[in-house]
């Protein structure tokens, strides 16, 4: 089942778009059978009315993966960020995380509330860090801002 590419906040204030290829890279990553959690970074730029996602790194060698955890280090990632930001004049950035549970349609676990906090309150730009879960049938996408308040986004159809 294809995940949907575009999501908005209710307000309809941000816009949110998944490139073909991170879309794909998702799909490789869907979490079946006895498979690890598969994590990354986001990486994108930033409009006024929203933010493109272009990038999502895949698991690196460094990162700690089992069947119900997933924890990145940043070894791997942020060279592919720094690359990218370097390549782009600096318009391509980090813009959050990604990982897969073993679920259908997932759901942000206590562990994953608190690493999105922390995530946002590292933001050097203050801007809300953007968070996805890839589940097996649906992905679930929310902005976490550093005061904690979450943004839960929905697809557009």
């Amino acid at each position: 089942m294809p995940f949907m590419t575009d999501w908005s906040s209710e307000n309809g204030e941000v816009l949110l778009h998944f490139s073909d290829a991170v879309m794909a890279m998702f799909q490789a990553n869907v979490q079946t059978g006895r498979r690890p959690e598969s994590g990354g970074i986001l990486l994108g730029t930033v409009h006024d009315h929203g933010m493109l996602i272009t990038h999502a790194t895949v698991p690196s060698r460094f990162d700690k993966r089992r069947p119900m955890f997933f924890s990145r280090e940043a070894r791997g990632h942020r060279a592919v960020a720094h690359r990218l930001w370097r390549a782009s004049g600096g318009t391509t950035r980090y813009l959050g995380d990604w990982h897969t549970h073993p679920e259908d349609v997932p759901s942000p676990s206590g562990i994953d509330l608190r690493e999105w906090r922390k995530l946002a309150l590292a933001r050097n730009d203050e801007r809300p860090a953007l968070s996805v879960i890839v589940g097996r049938r649906a992905l679930h996408v929310e902005l976490m801002h550093s005061t904690g308040g979450r943004d839960q986004l929905a697809p557009v159809a």
